[in-house]
């Protein structure tokens, strides 16, 4: 999991990316293909 600044420039990489908020946290998680994560904050 990569640790960003901005998550905009990974969300658009694959159509399968989602943008999720948990506890605070902002997080960029994909089904598909498990490799692009990432977290903000």
């Amino acid at each position: 999991m990569k640790i960003r600044n901005s998550l905009r420039s990974l969300k658009s990489r694959e159509k399968n990316c989602r943008v999720i908020r948990r506890r605070g946290r902002v997080f960029v998680i994909n089904k598909k293909q498990k490799r692009f994560k990432a977290r903000q904050g």
